[in-house]
């Protein structure tokens, strides 16, 4: 027999209590941004949620498309201005957003995860007013449609999942009146989370995880406690960028999700390998 024919067998061996443990669990996955950009990585990644929907992984698959918006702003000749770091959202850019997530990106990841021989449904936060939202502001400026979570209302996407679907749901809110609002992805991925009570959350970035030096890919953080975190913050290796994404896994774990992990999505198929095996890879946050 072929050493490495044995090799795999063993590699599958070591999962078994992995998939025991996440079998009929929900996780919930964020994935969007730069990210996406390299496509085999992209099919890389629809590959790991199909195999977690086979193995009875209850999988939610949640999106942005930061760059798809920037690249489309730019066909059409809308100029991007931002407020406080966050990109002002007037009308005819919410049409563009809307156009582009819960349309081409949403369809795209769908199409992708059914060709893999699983059934995906494609959704946003406005169907059944999944994402109920209201205007965010800050002490710089109006925002235009740009929002924040008031409130996740769950029951579709569990509908979805008890008939065997994956839900993929694009990061698009709204309010009372029917406006949409813009929502930024991670945020909305923990939300989202913490609502379905999920065994695990994952941000799929295009970084190594949590690092103590930016510009040292060796300095990762593995693992890091809510009070570490803010040991973290005060010490300023949390800064800039990586604040709120941090911030959204310590929702994630404050609301009941037993796992929060950010991930590199270049390295491939690093959500399996987060999942089934002992030393994950990429930072978890923890209680």
């Amino acid at each position: 027999m072929k050493i490495d024919a044995i090799q795999k067998a063993t590699i599958l061996s070591k999962a078994l209590p992995y998939i025991q443990k996440y079998n009929g669990k929900i996780v919930v996955i964020k994935y969007g941004g730069n990210a996406m950009k390299n496509e085999t990585l992209k099919q890389n990644v629809m590959t790991d949620i199909v195999l977690l929907s086979e193995i009875g992984v209850h999988v939610v698959l949640v999106h942005g498309g930061g760059p798809e918006i920037n690249g489309m702003l730019h066909k059409v000749g809308k100029q991007s201005r931002f407020v406080a770091g966050l990109r002002y959202t007037d009308e005819e850019t919410m049409d563009v957003v809307q156009m582009v997530l819960a349309g081409k990106t949403n369809k795209d990841l769908v199409s992708l995860i059914n060709q893999k021989g699983a059934r995906a449904v494609g959704i946003s936060g406005m169907d059944a007013n999944c994402i109920q939202a209201r205007q965010y502001t800050v002490d710089e400026g109006d925002l235009g449609f740009v929002g924040e979570i008031e409130e996740i209302h769950e029951e579709l996407i569990l509908d979805i999942i008890e008939k065997g679907y994956i839900p993929v749901v694009a990061s698009v809110g709204c309010d009372a009146a029917g406006h949409a609002y813009n929502i930024n992805a991670d945020t909305a991925a923990a939300s989202i989370a913490a609502k379905l009570h999920a065994e695990n959350m994952i941000l799929v970035s295009d970084i190594p995880g949590l690092l103590r030096n930016p510009e040292d890919e060796g300095s990762l953080i593995p693992r890091a406690t809510l009070s570490e975190i803010e040991e973290l913050k005060k010490d300023g290796v949390i800064s800039g960028g990586m604040i709120p994404k941090v911030d959204c896994l310590v929702t994630a774990v404050q609301g009941s999700v037993q796992r929060a992990v950010i991930i590199d999505g270049r390295v491939p198929h690093s959500i399996l390998i987060e999942m089934f095996s002992e030393e994950g890879i990429g930072t978890l946050v923890e209680e």
